[in-house]
């Protein structure tokens, strides 16, 4: 493993994909077990797409199933596609499928954005006041996570925040409905404020296409208009970005100063 400290972030890269899941986990159950012990729960915002798949997988097997105080844990979502809860393309499904139907985490502790509904401006108002309402604020009323996860796209984008989006902008709401552009996919999503108020914020980025974002979203100009990834930081938090060899292959070549 490599490390590395960076302005936007400590960096950890990977020699394979199954390193970054373990380290990922070990740091999901550290910063849980944590939070349990310090505030009596904890609050974690799942991430969906395929590399979230693979440390979900991980973490519904032992010795995650024993360590991880799942019964004091709530879980949340950052974002959500506009489907129902049981289509493929739903995150809230993914994460059923491959996690929080194999552990023993409480119904009630599963709070999922209702992003199937016809208003998704209300739905997304209505996940907001879910927030408020069940985590603790900062002294600027801000929900608190524990810890977010997040993944990123090849353009950049995390969470279903994609540059040039309306959403980048926003300050006073902490839940708000987007489109992914490309697609034309209407999404609901968290927003840069309650993002950036978690205690943990930790990406996971692999592959060879997310190269280049890694090293622009790292080293690049800061604009997140264009790379929305660089928008997150955690105000008084950490943000940690995990990545596998092939997604950090272009980095260190981009980095002003080589790690000794």
């Amino acid at each position: 493993m490599l490390t590395l400290e960076t302005t936007r972030g400590k960096v950890l890269i990977f020699p394979t994909q199954a390193q970054l899941f373990e380290k990922a986990a070990d740091l999901l159950a550290e910063a849980v077990s944590k939070a349990v012990n310090e505030r009596g729960q904890a609050a974690v915002a799942l991430a969906g797409g395929e590399t979230p798949r693979g440390l979900y997988s991980l973490l519904s097997r032992e010795p995650y199933v024993s360590i991880v105080p799942w019964e004091r844990t709530l879980f949340f979502w950052g974002d959500e596609r506009a489907v129902p809860p049981d289509d493929p393309q739903s995150n809230y499904r993914m994460a059923v499928d491959a996690l929080l139907s194999r552990v023993p985490v409480p119904r009630e502790n599963v709070f999922r954005i209702r992003a199937e509904a016809e208003n998704l401006d209300a739905a997304a108002s209505e996940y907001e006041q879910l927030l408020l309402r069940v985590l603790p604020h900062n002294p600027n009323g801000v929900p608190v996570f524990d810890l977010i996860l997040l993944g990123m796209g090849a353009d950049g984008h995390t969470a279903s925040l994609f540059p040039g989006s309306p959403a980048l902008q926003e300050r006073s709401r902490f839940v708000v409905a987007t489109c992914a552009p490309k697609i034309n996919q209407k999404r609901i999503t968290l927003t840069y404020p309650v993002l950036n108020s978690a205690r943990r914020l930790m990406f996971l980025v692999s592959g060879n296409t997310k190269a280049d974002a890694l090293a622009k979203a790292i080293t690049g100009p800061y604009n997140p208009e264009d790379t929305p990834a660089q928008g997150i930081r955690a105000d008084g938090g950490e943000v940690l970005w995990l990545a596998d060899a092939e997604a950090g292959r272009l980095l260190l070549d981009r980095l002003p100063e080589k790690p000794a």
